[in-house]
């Protein structure tokens, strides 16, 4: 069975969509079976795993209005598999935002998701589902779905902001809606060890969350913010950059801590 992680954070420009397409590829990199679903109608998982979002004939919009199955619009684009790294994604465009207003009187609208991926949990060891900015009923749709929330956050004193509001977004959906649902982890991401408020943002989440930090860093990486021009995981793009051997080791953590938390 699949463990199935969403990638959250309600503040933007954090990083969700680097470290959902970085972990995807760690993970197939080091052998584990694994599907990303993008939940975000701008599509920048679809277009950063190598996928053309304008040319998809399915999408994750298909899915979640029942007129095709998980399976049926899942593809594994040649880039990843000619670099060793073969995830499944579950692309999205802009056709996602209409999901919003026509799953509002649908039935079990907030677990179309849920459903659809409960068909093929056995094909993959982890499915990471990338979330949009905000609480929408997309976002609602990959809380539901998931057992984990990865965390990504970058270390400023807004982002401590935004985090409080997160972890009550959580537990209520966990009391509501989905009692699988736990916060996995906190990952700090461009990280410059160089500047002091970093740093001693990164030592209050230590000192606040404990295990739930954590132990892998992602730094500030330019090679990392290039490859999505380029279609494709830094990763993918560079592996020998300091940013894709630490979303390396990210992997290799996530697979060892699991859904433990």
């Amino acid at each position: 069975m699949a463990q199935i992680f969403c990638i959250a954070n309600q503040k933007g420009g954090v990083g969700k969509t680097t470290t959902t397409v970085n972990l995807a590829a760690g993970l197939a990199k080091i052998g584990q079976r694994v599907l990303l679903v993008d939940l975000d109608p701008q599509g920048n998982a679809t277009m950063g795993s190598g996928v053309d979002k304008r040319a998809m004939e399915l999408s994750v919009y298909d899915v979640l209005l029942e007129s095709a199955t998980v399976a049926e619009a899942a593809v594994i684009p040649e880039k990843l598999k000619e670099a060793g790294a073969p995830y499944a994604v579950l692309g999205a465009n802009r056709e996602l935002a209409g999901a919003e207003v026509e799953l509002v009187a649908e039935e079990r609208r907030e677990r179309r998701l849920k459903d659809a991926l409960a068909q093929v949990s056995s094909e993959y060891d982890f499915v990471l589902i990338d979330c949009p900015p905000s609480l929408s009923m997309l976002t609602l749709n990959g809380l539901c779905a998931a057992q984990g929330v990865v965390v990504p956050m970058q270390c400023e004193y807004f982002a401590l902001e935004g985090l409080a509001d997160l972890t009550n977004t959580i537990k209520q959906v966990h009391a509501n809606l989905n009692r699988d649902l736990r916060l996995i982890g906190l990952l700090r991401v461009m990280f410059d060890p160089r500047i002091t408020l970093q740093q001693q943002v990164s030592d209050q989440l230590k000192s606040h969350y404990g295990s739930k930090v954590f132990d892998t860093v992602i730094p500030r990486n330019v090679r990392l913010a290039e490859a999505p021009s380029y279609g494709l995981p830094g990763l993918v793009f560079d592996p020998s950059a300091k940013g894709s051997q630490a979303f390396l080791a990210f992997a290799k953590e996530m697979v060892a801590r699991g859904l433990q938390g």
